[in-house]
């Protein structure tokens, strides 16, 4: 059996593999730590970036780097043969995707703002990380998908506040929905994207850059990101950790809150890679390029919406809440539709 014959989660490393677990442990560890220091949110309070405290910022950064070392700029100049691909992907991902979380939070939440709030966000953060994973599993076209997460990098910083801006503000006053206490601005989201996504951006961008051109492409993808890998989830999950701290005896009281989140992201990510992957078996597109497009369009980068809703709403916001839910419903879907993906390739790639 060969690597790609294996079994998906064989393919995973322990890390990733084990990633719900480490998050439901992180938000364990977070609940007891509020109970044992109730005064968290003051201390934390003490030093900040901007409107976030120091600790969390950090965190948040550290999020982010790793996940942005790892693209592979230079392939947005590569001319992409398939502009059909390119095409579907981006309104899929700018246009469907913000549209159809907006939809799914407004009709399953629509008495809880906060939530709602914070899934919108979701929505708007494409995936540009763990995509590259669920692409390698599922047998995609690796070089398409990292064109990919390269344009939803850079079209996360020109176009994130503009969008979030529409979707919180200016298209629910359209509808007539009550959007009552969602006070936000352009300038709000920009600067938090502009912190939290344009900073780790920048750094990935040198680090790729110089770590080339000074010890070469192999050493770069085979010795210097698997070490740092790690950290994104070490960011990951100390945020965790302190949002469920401060949040701790909310969650006790309405543990419903958080089976009512994971509602709309299970409905967003299988109507996402479904409607896209039926979309590119009718349009004929290659079994490997499908494959890179669907799991672009269904996967978000929950690192950014956490960052935001942070940045935005404060650590203790119902937002960010809903942020940190996103990977543990993600994780474990995404990985059932490799499976689902490797079946459509047997049933109707077979050549």
């Amino acid at each position: 059996m060969t690597t790609l014959d294996a079994p998906a989660p064989s393919r995973l490393s322990t890390l990733d593999r084990l990633l719900p677990l480490w998050i439901g442990q992180a938000m364990v560890a977070g609940i007891l730590l509020g109970r044992g220091f109730p005064d968290l949110d003051e201390q934390l309070e003490k030093v900040k970036i901007d409107t976030v405290s120091l600790p969390i910022a950090i965190g948040l950064l550290l999020m982010m780097y790793p996940v942005l070392a790892k693209v592979k700029y230079r392939s947005i100049g590569h001319v992409v043969a398939d502009r059909r691909s390119l095409a579907m992907s981006l309104v899929l991902n700018w246009l469907v995707g913000p549209a159809l979380m907006f939809a799914l939070a407004w009709l399953m939440l629509p008495d809880l703002p906060e939530y709602r709030t914070g899934l919108i966000i979701v929505g708007l953060a494409r995936c540009i990380a763990m995509v590259l994973v669920w692409n390698d599993l599922a047998c995609g076209d690796r070089e398409l998908a990292a064109v990919l997460v390269a344009l939803n990098s850079l079209f996360q910083i020109l176009a994130f506040s503009l969008l979030g801006w529409f979707y919180l503000e200016l298209l629910p006053g359209w509808l007539g929905l009550d959007s009552e206490g969602i006070d936000v601005t352009v300038w709000e989201i920009a600067k938090a994207v502009l912190i939290f996504l344009g900073i780790p951006l920048l750094a990935g961008f040198l680090t790729r850059t110089f770590g080339e051109r000074a010890k070469g492409t192999e050493w770069y993808e085979q010795r210097f990101l698997p070490r740092i890998g790690p950290v994104a989830l070490y960011g990951l999950l100390f945020t965790i950790v302190v949002l469920f701290a401060l949040q701790g005896e909310r969650i006790t009281d309405q543990p419903l809150d958080v089976a009512r989140i994971a509602l709309p992201l299970l409905a967003y990510f299988g109507l996402m890679w479904f409607g896209a992957f039926l979309l590119g078996v009718r349009m004929g597109i290659p079994y490997e390029r499908n494959a890179s497009i669907a799991f672009t369009a269904a996967g978000n980068n929950f690192e950014l919406a956490i960052a935001v809703a942070i940045g935005v709403f404060g650590v203790s916001s119902g937002q960010a809440l809903a942020g940190v839910v996103g990977p543990l419903i993600e994780v474990p879907v995404l990985v059932g539709l490799v499976y689902v993906s490797l079946w459509a390739r047997r049933r109707w790639y077979a050549t």
